[in-house]
């Protein structure tokens, strides 16, 4: 057999074809490669066209900009099943009925072409929702890694899903009411209500065609050689340590862009506004950002209330405010005559999406109205920013405990109960001002030092790592006889 200790492992990264999901995919595609291994990072031709063409690129390959630091990431796009013009969010259901049942035969067909390549593949990483991973990686011999973007504690919830059917709250495979008292019952979970568990979890979305990939992932994920998780050890340590009982899980987040600065990697699927010179006119922690994200949808009326609210509030805001929030078919989603006023007024910036980290970054920015998807709390946390919580869908019910019950540093925007002007306006007032908000500044900051601590040199997230990477190499000798030396890139 050919000796094959001069060479890097080679991994095929695998990212799920949702902005949230793909923004963290590259960002450790960029860390692994700087450890010195060769990555090839699978991008779908959806997503790669919307990210080109928002961005104007005249090069194909997102990664460009990084390239000249040595690191070695090739860049492979692959077909979703419909062309790049097909409305992906309008036609969710059918979308996601493809990429249960067409996806993998395209990734089978490109990964017989990967294993051939220079260095030959000899890893697959993929997010954990892609419930393919651990037969296709079996067929061609890859060390099997599945890869988690949101919180560990989501996970854990997923990883029982037989202990939620067992003792009733959760009827998976029926429309029978499940029960709604405390779980207490979870290894390394503490008593968390039903209302908190992710949205996927809940009676209305049983029949799902999501609700169905998770089942079928988390059937297939008790194969996978490693599990790597976008979350910081101090922050979920019991329901780390119970997961490493079961399995070989390693928290290796936040995972940002290098120096927390804007990507030099295209991740954005849509044309990013320019607020830096609107910003600079404000004074410090004076505005308030407003985003629900890449992919969550909200209603007509929901919108219309929190405009109402920030009206009535008074403060300062910049809100990225997507033209689908709504629906793709809704033009006009604000109250009549709501953007003159604020123009008017001086008190908004309305846009359709902007460069978060660099927002976020500006000292004008005081708080942070979130859907909570994980990236965004990460994010807000990383800049010392209190947070005022609207989930709408998936993770983001039980990242809304962590924000507000678990970690105090967030406030719910309207408890579950019907939205209305008054309340958005009071509890912007207590977000950004007075006794409340010295709390909640106080307790983000304690939250941001074990950020801080995981990512510098030594700490947890660091030191996994490098213990993910060296198992990875003793898993890949193990399966192929193949051994490596340590080489990093600066």
């Amino acid at each position: 057999m050919e000796n094959n200790t001069s060479k890097h492992p080679h991994v095929v990264l695998f990212a799920y074809p949702l902005q949230g999901h793909v923004i963290p995919a590259v960002h450790l595609a960029i860390k692994l490669a700087s450890k010195g291994i060769t990555v090839t990072f699978v991008n779908t031709e959806a997503v790669h066209h919307q990210t080109v063409k928002s961005h104007a690129m005249e090069d194909d390959n997102i990664f460009k900009g990084v390239l000249q630091s040595g690191l070695d990431i090739r860049y492979v796009t692959i077909n979703d099943g419909f062309p790049v013009e097909f409305d992906r969010s309008l036609n969710h259901d059918q979308f996601w009925e493809s990429v249960i049942h067409d996806f993998p035969a395209q990734v089978d067909e490109l990964l017989a072409k990967l294993v051939l390549s220079n260095p030959p593949v000899n890893c697959l990483i993929s997010d954990t929702f892609f419930e393919w991973t651990t037969n296709i990686a079996k067929k061609y011999n890859l060390v099997t890694v599945s890869f988690w973007t949101e919180p560990a504690l989501v996970f854990n919830l997923y990883y029982h899903l037989d202990l939620l059917n067992k003792n009733g709250h959760g009827h998976f495979t029926s429309h029978a009411n499940p029960r709604q008292d405390t779980i207490n019952y979870i290894p390394g979970v503490r008593a968390i209500e039903p209302k908190d568990l992710s949205s996927y979890l809940q009676p209305n979305d049983y029949t799902s065609p999501i609700h169905r990939i998770i089942v079928k992932a988390f059937e297939k994920i008790k194969n996978a050689d490693f599990i790597l998780c976008n979350t910081v050890q101090e922050l979920e340590s019991e329901t780390i340590s119970a997961l490493q009982e079961r399995q070989q899980i390693y928290s290796i987040g936040p995972i940002f862009p290098p120096g927390f600065t804007k990507s030099r990697v295209a991740t954005s699927l849509w044309s990013e506004s320019d607020c830096i010179q609107w910003l600079s006119t404000r004074s410090r922690g004076s505005v308030l950002y407003v985003s629900f994200g890449s992919y969550a949808h909200a209603s007509k009326r929901e919108i219309e209330e929190i405009a109402n609210g920030l009206l009535l509030s008074k403060v300062g805001f910049i809100w990225v405010l997507r033209p689908d929030i709504v629906s793709s078919d809704e033009p006009e989603i604000l109250p009549v005559g709501f953007e003159d006023e604020i123009k008017d007024q001086e008190q908004g910036l309305i846009v359709p999406w902007c460069s978060q980290i660099e927002v976020i970054s500006h000292p004008a920015i005081g708080g942070f109205i979130t859907h909570c998807g994980w990236n965004s709390i990460l994010e807000s946390i990383w800049r010392n920013l209190p947070l005022l919580c609207f989930p709408l869908l998936t993770d983001q019910f039980t990242n809304r405990k962590l924000v507000v019950d678990d970690w105090r540093v967030g406030l719910n925007l309207c408890d579950q109960k019907p939205i209305t002007k008054e309340e958005v306006a009071e509890k912007i007032s207590r977000l950004m001002s007075g006794k409340s908000a010295d709390e909640l500044r106080r307790n983000v900051k304690e939250v941001r030092k074990a950020l801080e601590g995981a990512l510098a040199i030594g700490g947890s997230s660091y030191r996994n790592l490098d213990q993910f990477i060296d198992g990875v190499k003793a898993k890949v000798q193990e399966k192929t006889g193949f051994g490596f030396k340590n080489t990093e890139v600066s």
